[in-house]
């Protein structure tokens, strides 16, 4: 394609001559100021052929290359009609106009201002929330692959402790989000939140943790308040709706009494609607998406898993993502080990070791019956020292070559490995089998 074909199919994809409004180019972009940017087919510009990327801004940088976006511009000028490099303030100004104008169509739609308003609860959550998640899964592999050896180390706790708090207090900021967000007092909101944390000391819960027979019942659903049935969703229902209650408030409260009596009523009235409705409706959602979590992991199989990791990051904004770390902290466990494993066994084909051991155990006697006997004594004392997984997984790039070589099939190996494993699995002093079970 030539430099004028393309100039000429870019001003087509860019809404053509009169939706331009400036072009100029850098050292790899040609730079287009446009009128309205929903004449622009961002995707065909994309996929031109000679187009190595886009940038959609105000002005449309069209990433072509050096040298030869100065050859574009050339044609691309001469087809617009436009001096290259020049955009006087006029056209910044209606260019800036154009696009408060796009902004405020896209806000006038009510489906799509809701649902900015609930990611911006939550996106200025996400430095935090992927922090303490990293934090939680090391400490969760750390923790299963050591038996909990550093349970006494004050430095890890500490940083274990970080991953905790966030989680174990999301609601208050879930709550002081959403209220600022929807137009509130964000304190309003975050003692929503602060609703939805369960705490014995509570005067709501407290004679019921000290008796469970004097436990006060509330009206409706003749049960106790469960403050964490609703998790994060009953949080974000509660902040959003005290910053509707609060500027319904304000609207007909005195200025002399606003300061005072509108957060009091907001509070009030507030603590009724979370105790009697709020909380039982979050906690019905809750319920909801836990069984549909459920009928994902345990009936579509492959298909289900897919749809869970690709889910799950909305999950850890909700709180509902304690569903599957007991499965994921097995899972990656594994994969961790699988991983290290693949690493143990290309170094050992570098370094030649299966053939040495080899080499070694022929020197002491070449009768495979021999070898295989040593073979299964080895197998033993590994599965004494360790589960069978790991066993498996180390024993096998360093036996696996030896035992072919010497004429065994590699699935006589593995019922080999099985067997002497798990008889070394319970074997004393250290049985790790008997000491788990």
């Amino acid at each position: 394609m030539t430099n004028k074909e393309l100039a000429q199919k870019l001003l087509d994809l860019l809404g053509g001559k009169d939706n331009v409004l400036a072009n100029a180019a850098c050292m790899t972009r040609l730079r287009v100021t446009v009128k309205d940017t929903g004449n622009v087919d961002t995707e065909g510009i994309k996929v031109l052929d000679g187009v190595m990327g886009l940038v959609e801004d105000d002005t449309m940088q069209i990433v072509l290359g050096p040298g030869k976006v100065n050859k574009v511009l050339e044609e691309f000028s001469k087809l617009t009609g436009l001096a290259k490099g020049v955009a006087d303030e006029s056209v910044v100004d209606a260019a800036a106009t154009n696009k408060a104008a796009q902004k405020a169509k896209y806000e006038s739609k009510p489906v799509q201002a809701f649902l900015k308003k609930i990611s911006n609860v939550f996106v200025a959550l996400l430095p935090g929330i992927i922090a303490a998640g990293l934090i939680n899964g090391i400490c969760n592999v750390i923790n299963v692959s050591t038996a909990g050896a550093l349970a006494g180390e004050w430095w890890y706790q500490g940083i274990r402790s970080m991953g905790w708090a966030l989680f174990a207090y999301l609601p208050i900021l879930v709550g002081y989000n959403a209220a600022r967000e929807f137009g509130g007092s964000a304190a309003l909101g975050g003692i929503a939140g602060m609703m939805c944390i369960a705490n014995s000391a509570m005067p709501l819960l407290a004679p019921g943790a000290a008796d469970p027979a004097t436990a006060i019942l509330l009206p409706l659903t003749s049960a106790q308040y469960n403050p964490a049935a609703g998790g994060m969703i009953a949080a974000l229902i509660a902040g959003a709706f005290f910053a509707w209650m609060e500027r319904q408030i304000r609207k007909v409260m005195p200025n002399a009494l606003d300061t005072f009596l509108s957060p009091l009523l907001v509070l009030i009235i507030g603590a009724f609607a979370l105790m009697l409705v709020i909380q039982p409706v979050g906690a019905w959602l809750t319920t909801a998406i836990f069984s549909v979590l459920t009928f994902i992991f345990e009936k579509l199989g492959v298909l289900g898993g897919y749809i869970l990791s690709a889910g799950f990051l909305p999950l850890v904004s909700v709180g509902l993502h304690q569903a599957l770390t007991e499965s994921s902290c097995t899972t990656g466990v594994i994969m961790v080990m699988f991983f290290m494993v693949m690493i143990f066994s290309k170094l050992l084909t570098m370094q030649n070791i299966p053939a040495q051991i080899a080499t070694a155990l022929l020197s002491v006697t070449d009768n495979k019956y021999l070898i295989l006997l040593m073979v299964n004594i080895f197998m033993i004392l590994i599965g004494m020292l360790m589960d069978d997984t790991s066993g498996i997984l180390l024993s096998t790039p360093i036996l696996l070559p030896i035992v072919t070589g010497i004429g065994i099939h590699p699935v006589h190996f593995a019922a080999i490995l099985g067997v002497n494993l798990g008889m070394g699995n319970i074997t004393p002093p250290t049985a790790p089998m008997l000491y788990l079970s």
